[in-house]
C-alpha cells in the first residue's frame, strides 16, 4: 500500500519527507500515512495552564446482573469511568465517546480532551471509559466482548451502560449517531469498530490503535469463521458503504508482523487490509502505519491522539 509521510505535530523525522507532505494537514487528510521512527508526545496530551479539569466519576458493574454478559467464567466486577467536561451543562444532549479498556485511557484522554475542548477545537463532549469483563483472548471474558463479531456489545452499552451513567450523573446522550463515537486498542479497537458497523444508527465514529482485525473471536462462529479477519477477507468488500468515519493505525512491529497470511493472526497485514477495503468502499478514513513501532505503542499514540480525535469530529460542530 503507498503511504505518504506526515512529518507534522511534534514527529521528529527519522525518514526523508517531501515538501508536499510537510504541508498536508492530517487532522483533515483521508488516506495512507506513515509515521515514524522516532516520536515524541503531542503538546495536547500535556495538560496546559489555565485548563479547567474535567470530573471523572467512576462506579462498578457486577456480572451477574447484565443481561448480556452474565459471566463467561463465573462472577466478574467491571469498572466504568465517566468524563464529564467542565463546560458540559447538566442535563443537555452531548455528543461522547466510548473507550474499551476503560482503566488504560483515563490518564490520558481526558487530558487530551480538557484542553481541546478548551481551545474549542472539539466539541463539549463526555467519555465513557468502559472496562472489560477481564482475561483476554479466546476464553476471555473480554474476548468474548471484544473479538465477536456481532451487534451484542453495542447493544450491551446502549442498554446497560449509557442508561445508568445517565441516570447517576445528571447527563444525557445525543441521540445523533453523527455525535457517537468507539475508540480502543487491539481487541478493544476492533470491537469499537463493530459497535458502528452493526449499528451505524447508533455509531458513526471509530478510532483504532492495532486493532485486532484477526481471527481471534471466541466462540466460533458459523457466520463469520474467521472473526474480525472477516470483516477485510469478505464483509467490507461485499457490503453496501455505511456512513462510518474510520481512523485506524498499526505499528512496523506490530503482533505477528512476520507471520504469513494463513495464519490470520498478523496485525499489521489485517489493518492495511481493513485500510485498503475502506478506500476501495469510498470510506472517509486515515490509515496511520507507524515506523518502528509495537502493539498499541505508547509512543505512537502520544503523538498522534489529539489529530486522531480532531480528523474523528471533523463535521461535527465545536462550540
Amino acid at each position: 500500500m503507498d503511504t505518504k509521510l506526515i512529518c507534522g505535530a511534534a514527529l521528529i523525522c527519522g525518514v526523508l519527507a517531501t515538501a508536499a507532505a510537510d504541508r498536508i494537514d492530517w487532522t483533515k487528510a483521508d488516506g495512507d500515512f506513515t509515521l515514524g521512527p522516532l516520536y515524541t508526545n503531542a503538546p495536547d496530551c500535556i495538560r496546559h495552564v489555565g485548563v479547567p479539569k474535567g470530573i471523572i466519576h467512576e462506579f462498578t458493574m457486577e456480572g451477574k446482573e447484565s443481561k448480556f454478559y452474565p459471566g463467561l467464567n463465573g462472577p466478574y466486577q467491571r469498572t466504568v469511568y465517566v468524563y464529564v467536561p467542565s463546560q458540559y451543562v447538566a442535563g443537555t444532549p452531548a455528543p461522547f465517546i466510548v473507550a474499551q479498556d476503560g482503566r488504560g485511557e483515563t490518564n490520558r484522554l481526558p487530558v487530551v480532551l480538557d484542553n481541546l475542548i478548551h481551545d474549542h477545537r472539539l466539541p463539549v463532549m463526555i467519555a465513557v471509559m468502559i472496562q472489560s469483563g477481564g482475561g483476554d483472548g479466546k476464553g476471555s471474558e473480554r474476548g468474548l466482548e471484544y473479538d465477536t463479531v456481532s451487534e451484542w456489545y453495542a447493544l450491551f452499552v446502549e442498554t446497560e451502560v449509557l442508561p445508568r451513567v445517565e441516570r447517576d450523573y445528571n447527563v444525557k446522550f445525543t441521540a445523533d449517531p453523527e455525535g457517537r463515537a468507539a475508540m480502543g486498542g487491539s481487541s478493544g479497537a476492533a470491537c469499537a469498530f463493530t459497535m458502528a458497523w452493526f449499528h451505524p444508527e447508533l455509531y458513526r465514529r471509530v478510532l483504532s490503535y492495532s486493532g485486532t482485525f484477526v481471527d481471534q473471536q471466541s466462540p466460533n462462529n458459523a457466520e463469520s469463521p474467521h472473526g474480525a479477519w472477516e470483516y477485510h477477507e469478505h464483509i467490507i468488500p461485499q457490503s453496501a458503504a455505511k456512513p462510518l468515519r474510520v481512523w485506524l493505525q498499526v505499528g512496523e512491529k506490530d503482533i505477528g508482523y512476520d507471520r504469513d497470511e494463513a495464519s490470520l493472526h498478523n496485525w499489521v497485514m489485517a489493518n492495511q487490509r481493513m485500510a485498503a477495503a475502506l478506500k476501495a468502499k469510498g470510506y472517509h478514513y486515515q490509515y496511520v502505519y507507524c515506523l518502528a513501532a509495537g502493539h498499541v505503542d505508547r509512543r505512537a499514540v502520544g503523538q498522534t491522539l489529539p489529530d486522531a480525535l480532531l480528523w474523528l469530529w471533523q463535521g461535527y460542530p465545536a462550540k
